[in-house]
């Protein structure tokens, strides 16, 4: 519930940016229209008066064009050059396409890369009487100047069209734009970021509560353990049965060192992330080594163990301290989480050019295949805390990441390979050559 709420108010958040970017950018759209209708009327007045000053050279001296006359029936937003425009209209001196020509060179001397036309419209109906003889093309979206009235009669007006004039709209706004987009992406980015932080922070802490709660019941049992024989130690009742209270010691201590194994290996883990801790290599015998931990859980084991060895590689270059600790990982693994009567484990080893490869194959419940990727991971397990609660085995994803620290300190690998409720198979390889290279 929490997560899809996060994810509606990102969603919402990025509408409301993306929102308030259109709105933005629409404003600035229009600002940049109207500049550009004003640089039109400009262009258009200019371009009407370079006419006239043509026309007024060409003029034989004496030639009365026209008279303006104050009549109240006119309409007082006639612009005084109305009364110039008409009787050169009237006399058929203005020339159409002559201002179209001379509306092109002011365009391009404001840098206006844009097709357009001059047109001669009805100044109250906007209706289109003709228009300059350019081949121009019309378009669907335009942007013209305002109408500039040629006729005392109101009946014709004069205007400039430029004609899809997108390319101009964007030559003027595409570092807005582009900036616009940088920024744009970069917020979307990081409201990503932040929304992906939460999802992670949300999984750290359900991996800090599955942590602690495996963490408590595997402390629970052994402290239970231990107070119990000591109380019946404290209580004299052993003095009697030296037997029984050397059992009752012997228990104390298997749970005492199963605590303190525990600690120890969070803090190898700390150590080998932090690259403090030195691996001692040598010669190691696998033979010997894996028979003392197969009488170890044997001993131990309330299901039946069955073990086969096949070592075509008899040793290899590791710490045995470490090397020892990750066999029995791995072994107390695959009895914890087997689901069958027996417990079938097969250890092998072989070499290729650059590794001796061991592989310690169970018939236990496996892992299912989209846990499989994190098994490695520090206190990562499928499930942990419903598993403990179910009464199924305990742990906190220590073990796998123990091993894996521990072989790539000794700059080996190790993969897992597993089919849920068939088998799992712990792969390692170590290198062949890691004691010639270290002395």
């Amino acid at each position: 519930m929490k997560q899809h709420f996060i994810r509606i108010i990102t969603a919402s958040a990025l509408f409301i940016l993306l929102a308030l970017q259109v709105v933005w950018l629409y404003n600035t759209y229009n600002l940049l229209k109207n500049d550009i209708r004003k640089e039109c009327n400009e262009i258009l007045e200019k371009a009407l008066y370079e006419e006239v000053d043509i026309i007024a050279n060409n003029l034989k001296e004496g030639f009365t064009i026209g008279t303006r006359v104050v009549e109240s029936s006119l309409n007082d937003s006639i612009n005084e050059f109305t009364y110039l425009y008409d009787g050169l209209s009237k006399n058929n001196y203005l020339s159409l396409n002559r201002i179209d020509s001379i509306a092109g060179e002011l365009l391009d001397a404001n840098n206006f890369n844009v097709d357009y036309s001059i047109n001669i419209v009805n100044p109250r109906t906007l209706d289109l009487i003709r228009k300059s003889n350019n081949n121009h093309e019309t378009s669907w979206y335009t942007i013209g100047s305002k109408v500039l009235v040629t006729r005392l009669d109101m009946s014709e007006g004069i205007e400039l069209i430029l004609n899809n004039p997108i390319n101009l709209i964007f030559q003027r706004i595409n570092h807005l734009l582009v900036s616009t987009l940088i920024i744009m992406l970069f917020i979307i980015a990081c409201l990503i970021y932040q929304t992906n932080l939460i999802f992670v922070l949300k999984r750290i802490l359900q991996l800090r509560e599955d942590f602690t709660y495996a963490l408590i019941h595997d402390m629970k049992s052994p402290l239970s353990t231990i107070f119990m024989t000591l109380n019946f130690l404290h209580s004299g009742r052993m003095d009697s049965k030296p037997e029984m209270k050397k059992k009752y010691f012997q228990i104390a201590e298997e749970e005492a060192d199963k605590l303190l194994k525990l600690t120890n290996k969070v803090l190898t883990i700390s150590k080998l992330e932090k690259q403090k801790m030195e691996m001692r290599l040598s010669c190691v015998a696998l033979a010997p080594m894996l028979e003392r931990l197969i009488e170890k859980f044997k001993a131990k084991s309330e299901k039946p163990l069955h073990f086969a060895l096949d070592l075509k590689v008899p040793t290899v270059t590791a710490d045995e301290e470490y090397l020892e600790e990750v066999f029995s990982n791995l072994i107390d693994n695959a009895v914890k989480y087997s689901n069958k009567e027996e417990v079938e484990i097969s250890i092998t080893s072989e070499t290729d050019k650059a590794y001796t490869i061991i592989r310690v194959h169970d018939n236990g419940m496996g892992i299912a295949q989209k846990h499989l990727p994190n098994v490695f991971n520090k206190y990562e397990r499928g499930a942990a805390s419903k598993r403990i609660r179910k009464g199924g085995a305990t742990g906190f994803g220590l073990g796998l990441n123990f091993v894996q620290q521990i072989i790539e300190a000794h700059r080996g690998k190790v993969f897992a390979n597993s089919i849920e409720n068939e088998f799992t198979e712990i792969i390692i390889y170590l290198p062949n050559q890691l004691l010639a290279e270290e002395n």
